[in-house]
């Protein structure tokens, strides 16, 4: 098993072996590879994740749990709930925000269970009310510097459904500018303006409904 972390646009690995994802990364110059499971090895492949020359990070260890407990320890953990929500026409609604086209999630507030959270955060940010839910895609993973501080968010993803009738509203206080349904035939035009953790939940998607 492996799990995926991306510095800004660039993965970073946990991993108990090379996957095939991984391939087009191993044995290339700009991809750090760490083999040794200790708190300074940690330590130093986030120093490399940060540097331009570096485009990939790939850290092995035969146990990724433990790999993992010893990595979250470095970050403050962030939970997030997002939700990928269809219509009766299996059209996927995407919100523009700060140049990108992007899923609506947020952050997990306390004492709200990871549900509740992505469902709440989807009605806020597009208006929408949501049908039902519940089938957990995956969970994905991004790091990023607040106030001088290293943080891990931890976005757990679920399918939604709704009605395309549904009147969208943008939370332009959370700077979304516009929302659309997205048919499946149209969706490589906004997955190219879009991150790589949002690429990562629309293909794993697409990969249960075959």
């Amino acid at each position: 098993m492996y799990i995926k972390i991306y510095f800004k646009n660039k993965p970073l690995f946990l991993s108990d072996k090379i996957y095939p994802e991984m391939e087009e990364y191993s044995g290339h110059d700009d991809t750090m590879l760490i083999d040794e499971l200790s708190s300074r090895a940690v330590q130093s492949m986030i120093h490399e994740m940060k540097l331009d020359k570096i485009h990939a990070g790939i850290m092995l260890h035969h146990h990724v749990e433990e790999l993992k407990k010893v990595f979250f320890k470095k970050f403050t953990l962030v939970h997030a709930g997002g939700g990928v929500v269809m219509n009766e026409k299996k059209e996927i609604l995407f919100i523009y925000r700060r140049g990108f086209w992007d899923l609506p999630k947020g952050k997990q507030d306390e004492g709200e269970d990871i549900l509740t959270c992505a469902i709440r955060e989807v009605e806020e940010e597009t208006g929408v009310k949501v049908l039902d839910a519940g089938k957990e895609i995956m969970q994905t993973y991004h790091s990023y510097e607040e106030f001088g501080k290293q943080i891990l968010k931890i976005t757990t993803w679920f399918i939604m459904h709704t009605n395309s009738e549904e009147e969208l509203v943008p939370q332009t206080e959370e700077d979304i500018l516009e929302i659309k349904w997205v048919p499946k035939e149209a969706l490589d035009v906004y997955l190219r303006q879009t991150y790589p953790t949002i690429v990562d939940v629309i293909n794993n998607l697409l990969k249960q409904a075959n």
